[in-house]
């Protein structure tokens, strides 16, 4: 188990890092994180749902991803409550009370967790299990499904990772470890001290006295990096992400919504050397881009109304009438149509507004969540992608598209070359070089870049001697 001091320490991408070490050295490793709070998320071959992160280390293992690896999904939808999915499927919603609150479900989450698991760990080894925030959380313990509980259920060699570049690693890590019980504190077998950034032979009497107040070994300090890319889980990077127009080359504006999901679909793009892509609510910045994107939102009408609070969807509109290409994915998509209606109140109070009108398309919001994985036709060539979406629209077609404007719910529709080509195409012919991008071929040397890097500086023979002992 890789189990955190904190949130957004680096569990994720570490835990990719050894799914695919332990691929790469004859394993056959999968991912699981009992308990995920994300709205990025990603449908499995059977049509389910589970956390983008753990989709993303099932890759790295080079496994088709599946429920078990992370059977309970949190999606909030405020800040006080979120939508619940279990083994893949929603049911229904809980507020941060009722849901930490012992006793408050029909349902014995725990159980269910641990029983995803042991299908899991008959299928696969090493199970590469992730933590969640912190594990030192007092006033949660009881009730908490993911760090050192499921680590005693798994019986999980646990290597707390401290990122020091926030600063007050010895006391993180320290405090980590010493608020434990002593049965969770022999759980706790290293320490990986991570986003490093400078001489590392300054941290070298650092290092050692980590060990010896810990009294655990620290088992690597990994650098931080800037030229390995791995997709993000959380969409706290978005904001570091609102860069300016570039010369020479495509300016793609990703309006930024207060609700965001499924902000990986446009990682190809963000990789793409032909392509400046940024975030952005700026009106004069969504006016001035090549292309525009509205994104998928876990709260469509709500992310709707603020736009036309912010004259973003004017602007959009705009750009559109001047011959700017427009692309909705999810719940863009639907925005970029005549109207939404949510008779139900499945999103809140809002039981109807009108759309951008730039597609012709209703949307109605049902219960009902679509997730599958699809194949579709783009440009007479057969392209790939997956479905996660509440709300049927009155169309027949994969995607739609009204001249310089698409839509579809599709997610990963711009992770097919065909679609980048058509989209980058015209415009790249005035503006750059063009440039062959394979992007699952980019991938697979990204994951490989990331396990070079952490076998550089983390002790994997101490690592594979703690799993083999017993």
């Amino acid at each position: 188990m890789l189990a955190g001091t904190g949130s957004d320490v680096g569990k994720s991408v570490v835990a990719a890092a050894f799914c695919r070490i332990f691929r790469q050295d004859g394993y056959h490793p999968a991912p699981f994180k009992a308990q995920n709070m994300a709205l990025n998320s990603y449908a499995t071959p059977d049509g389910l749902e589970i956390g983008r992160a753990q989709a993303v280390q099932a890759e790295a293992a080079s496994v088709a991803c599946h429920t078990d690896m992370n059977p309970l999904l949190l999606k909030p939808q405020s800040d006080h409550s979120s939508q619940v999915v279990l083994h893949g499927k929603p049911i229904g919603s809980k507020s941060a009370y009722d849901y930490w609150r012992r006793g408050s479900s029909e349902i014995d989450f725990r159980a269910e967790v641990c029983a995803a698991f042991d299908r899991l760990a008959s299928r696969y080894n090493p199970i590469v299990m992730e933590g969640a925030g912190s594990i030192s959380e007092l006033n949660l313990r009881d009730t908490d499904l993911v760090n050192l509980p499921m680590a005693r259920h798994a019986k999980a060699d646990v290597l707390l990772v401290g990122d020091i570049d926030r600063g007050g690693v010895f006391a993180s890590v320290y405090g980590s470890i010493a608020l434990q019980s002593a049965a969770d504190r022999r759980l706790i077998k290293g320490i990986i001290i991570n986003k490093f950034r400078g001489d590392m032979s300054l941290f070298a009497e650092g290092r050692k006295m980590l060990e010896d107040i810990c009294r655990v070994p620290v088992l690597g300090v990994i650098p931080y990096y800037h030229d390995i890319h791995i997709e993000e889980e959380d969409s706290v990077s978005l904001q570091q992400k609102q860069r300016q127009m570039a010369e020479g080359k495509v300016n793609v504006a990703v309006v930024l919504l207060r609700h965001i999901s499924n902000f990986t679909d446009f990682d190809v793009l963000e990789r793409d050397p032909r392509v400046n892509l940024f975030y952005t609510s700026n009106t004069t910045d969504i006016s001035q881009a090549d292309i525009i994107i509205l994104p998928g939102t876990k709260t469509t009408l709500d992310d709707l109304l603020e736009l036309r609070r912010n004259g973003c969807a004017q602007a959009i509109q705009r750009a559109h009438r001047e011959g700017r290409m427009v692309v909705g994915i999810c719940g863009g998509y639907q925005m970029l149509g005549q109207s939404i209606d949510d008779p139900e109140g499945i999103e809140g109070t809002v039981a109807r507004l009108p759309g951008l009108g730039l597609l012709p398309i209703h949307t109605t919001m049902t219960a009902t969540k679509q997730t599958r994985q699809v194949t579709f036709r783009f440009d007479g060539k057969e392209c790939r992608g997956y479905e996660i979406h509440q709300g049927v629209s009155d169309t027949s077609e994969a995607v739609l598209q009204a001249g310089h404007c698409i839509g579809t719910y599709i997610h990963g529709f711009l992770d097919n070359a065909p679609v980048i080509d058509y989209l980058l195409g015209g415009l790249c012919a005035e503006k750059c070089q063009p440039v062959a991008f394979d992007y699952q071929a980019y991938k697979e040397e990204q994951y490989n870049r990331l396990a070079d890097h952490v076998r550089r500086y983390v002790d994997m023979d101490r690592i594979y001697q703690i799993l083999t002992d017993e």
